[in-house]
């Protein structure tokens, strides 16, 4: 049987599901990553090969699970090709033959972008991640990176730190491939603090926002086939791309790039969660807004019924203070990278139906940051940006979460925390009185800035027109994303029930010149009150609304649709869900 240790080795059909068994039933509680795990190829296969597949291109079948495992899919047909000509023979034979071709990357999400659960049919998926890795660094002002779309960011970041370059925003976790933190406007958590002057090459947006130029296979109507495009950062058409959900295959991007910077991360676990997220009248120098004018770079994870949330506050810091330690590599709180057996078993507690040891796990998680930060020393680190910046690794406590970005001025960022926390507070402890814990995971606070196009050196640079960062024209005073997750073991009692009545909530506080709210496509959103991704108002009405209010017509969400159309308009690049969700 295939396994971790050896993901090449094929397997018989009935290895590969009991292997599918026992790992859908173990993922959630050990937090190991279990995909891909195996290939099986055509010869050993219980199904068809695809017919007529392009010689020279091997194919497979393997498995495919997205980060929390709620989306699995059976072994699906899977290629990884060599080179982006090899995407455009793809391409093109899936067209011919009536195939989906879906770009794969790390997995690390929980949307049904990439593919919804249980998905079957005549589905091949591309794996960018074996041999689309190429990354080249142009140094000079304005310095740039030309990178495959299959690079992990872990690779990225560690090739442009030699150069002598680096991101001041990016996701937390490393095993995100460019591909698909570009598809979903992946970002991090940093806004400029009061007095500091943004470096040329960086963003306080997403890392779409950097892009100059990107290529994709896309239909030729003049060649009657698909095609590699390069797209510029000031053609109208990239709008749709720079933020593509998907529907496209990037192959490779070109970011404009700054210089690197030292960060100092400070960690501390003795705020009191109301004084961080107390009311704007009340708030004082350690809430949430003070922190982020003073060094523009905070989360904050809080696990509920605590009374300390874990406050990372990142600030730029060329010489290293006598007080930090440090770091020469990243993902440094080892603490969190995997779980221990006092946890398994209230995680086995809870999803068995005994959700009343809920208050007992949050307090054990902190307890574990508390203890893991002075046991390994690092409380308070120094290092080169990604070296603080990624911390979050495949073997982290596999949750689902729900994620929204909420559009404000940075003058409200105190009331959107303050405004969220009270509403989590009085509805979990109104569920626990009932006896019920439809959460039992942290809530997750980061704050972004929007997205400035002139931020990546182009002149005439457009707007990605499906970034939930994309400012709003109406609503100038509008600088800031505050972006919220809130955390769950998958299959938790009343958790979906809990999301609805929370997005519901969102939606209805966060209104009128106040503040506005879209989704983060990574994440959980559209509940139904049974199941994520599935509210018909939602998914029809309320997120498409989001991406056309304030903006001019002919750019906005009917546009993007129509533009990722008319480059495929076989939608090759396309799966059931997003059939229904961007027709």
């Amino acid at each position: 049987m295939g396994s971790p240790q050896h993901p090449e080795q094929p397997v018989s059909p009935l290895s590969r599901r009991a292997f599918l068994g026992a790992a859908g039933a173990t993922a959630a509680l050990t937090g190991l990553s279990w995909t891909p795990a195996f290939k099986v190829l055509p010869a050993e296969a219980a199904t068809a090969a695809p017919p007529d597949f392009p010689s020279g291109l091997t194919v497979y079948q393997q498995a495919w699970s997205n980060w929390s495992g709620e989306i699995a899919v059976s072994p699906l047909w899977t290629c990884s090709p060599s080179s982006p000509a090899d995407v455009v023979t793809l391409a093109n034979w899936a067209h011919a033959q009536g195939w989906k071709i879906r770009a794969r990357g790390m997995g690390h999400g929980w949307s049904p972008l990439l593919e919804p659960n249980g998905a079957t049919g005549n589905i091949l998926l591309v794996d960018t991640t074996e041999n689309l890795t190429a990354v080249t660094v142009s140094g000079g002002s304005p310095a740039s990176v030309t990178a495959q779309a299959g690079v992990s960011m872990t690779t990225l970041l560690t090739d442009l730190e030699n150069a002598g370059y680096g991101l001041t925003n990016t996701p937390a976790p490393g095993d995100l491939t460019l591909g698909g933190v570009l598809a979903i406007d992946g970002h991090g958590s940093s806004v400029p603090a009061t007095g500091e002057t943004p470096l040329a090459g960086h963003t306080y947006g997403s890392v779409s926002n950097l892009v100059t130029s990107l290529t994709a296979v896309v239909w030729n109507p003049a060649q009657n086939a698909y095609a590699l495009k390069t797209f510029q950062r000031s053609d109208p058409d990239i709008a749709a791309f720079l933020v593509h959900l998907c529907r496209a295959f990037i192959t490779e991007a070109t970011l404009r790039v700054g210089a690197n910077v030292r960060l100092r991360c400070q960690s501390t676990y003795t705020t009191n969660v109301g004084t961080l997220f107390a009311p704007p009248a009340s708030a004082g120098s350690s809430s949430y807004a003070a922190l982020v004018n003073q060094s523009g770079r905070v989360e904050t994870i809080w696990f509920p019924f605590t009374t300390v949330p874990w406050l990372k506050v990142w600030s730029v810091s060329p010489s290293k203070s006598w007080l930090s330690r440090e770091v020469d590599s990243p993902f440094n709180y080892t603490f969190s990278d995997s779980v221990s057996s006092s946890e398994s078993q209230l995680i086995a507690e809870i999803v068995s139906g005994d959700v009343s040891v809920t208050p007992t796990f949050e307090n054990l998680e902190m307890s574990i940051v508390g203890s893991g930060l002075i046991v390994t020393g690092t409380w308070d680190i120094w290092g080169w940006a990604k070296n603080t910046q990624l911390y979050v690794r495949p073997t982290t406590l596999q949750v689902t979460a729900n994620g929204y970005a909420i559009l404000c001025a940075r003058a409200d960022v105190q009331r959107v925390v303050s405004d969220f926390y009270t509403y989590l507070d009085n509805a979990l402890n109104t569920y626990a009185a009932r006896g019920q814990y439809p959460m039992n995971g942290p809530w997750e606070v980061r704050v972004t800035g929007l997205d400035n196009p002139a931020d990546c050196g182009v002149p005439g640079a457009v707007q990605a027109q499906l970034s939930a960062l994309r400012p709003r024209p109406d609503e100038p005073a509008w600088d800031t994303a505050v972006w919220m997750d809130v955390l769950t073991i998958p299959g938790t009692p009343q958790s979906q029930q809990f999301y609805r009545e929370t997005e519901q909530w969102v939606l209805s506080n966060y209104t009128g010149s106040y503040a506005a709210v879209r989704p983060e496509w990574s994440k959980g959103w559209a509940y139904s009150g049974t199941a994520g991704w599935s509210d018909p108002t939602m998914l029809g009405s309320t997120i498409p609304a989001a991406y056309r209010t304030g903006q001019a017509g002919g750019d906005n969400w009917d546009t993007a649709l129509a533009t990722l159309d008319r480059y495929d308009p076989a939608r090759i690049y396309s799966n059931t869900f997003l059939d229904g969700f961007l027709p």
